[in-house]
């Protein structure tokens, strides 16, 4: 009986301080805030509805955030939008970034930048 009160008398574990833990400087990711989200998802819903997209994955990483846009799911992304906080005061946060990798669109407003997607009927004259 002795041998077990003695290892029960020491520490099973490391106490660790959580004060000094969250006083340390984590990452910052970057992300998508409601209002962006919903303004993605509904230009997403309407492609999705004309049968022009399927599926769709969101990264959040240190330096940007990329919503990218898949005709299937096994396929490279036809489109990526992308949120990168460093660019705002240069070219603008947001950008639409076609599969090949042309920019088709960059700006500081989110909503103008989605307007990419939009299809505008033309008039043809004969």
């Amino acid at each position: 009986m002795d041998d077990l009160t003695d290892t029960l008398s020491q520490p099973s574990a490391t106490l660790i301080d959580l004060a000094q833990v969250r006083g340390s400087a984590a990452p910052e990711i970057v992300s998508f805030d409601r209002h962006e989200l919903g303004q993605i998802l509904r230009v997403y819903g309407r492609m999705v509805a004309a049968g022009e997209w399927r599926d769709y994955a969101i990264d959040t990483l240190r330096d940007r955030a990329v919503f990218s846009i898949f005709r299937r799911a096994s396929e490279m992304p036809l489109f990526r939008i992308e949120k990168n906080p460093k660019l705002a005061r240069r070219q603008g946060a947001y950008s639409v970034t076609a599969a090949s990798g042309l920019v088709m669109k960059r700006g500081h407003e989110l909503e103008p930048v989605l307007r990419v997607f939009d299809k505008s009927l033309k008039l043809i004259e004969e």
